[in-house]
């Protein structure tokens, strides 16, 4: 993620984003996602917790 930081500049409409696979609510790419943000699906631990009972 090294172009979004030089590209970021305050404004989160530059930053990397995709949809929950559960809700299909759009999700921002976050700085605590920087290692994994491939392998992110889901939004919240509640939306995790309904993919398990599907």
């Amino acid at each position: 993620m090294k172009g979004v930081k030089t590209s970021f500049k305050g404004n989160k409409s530059f930053l990397p984003s995709k949809l929950c696979v559960v809700c299909k609510r759009e999700m921002t790419w976050r700085k605590s996602w920087e290692k994994n943000w491939d392998s992110i699906k889901y939004c919240s631990d509640a939306c995790r917790k309904r993919s398990d009972k599907a």
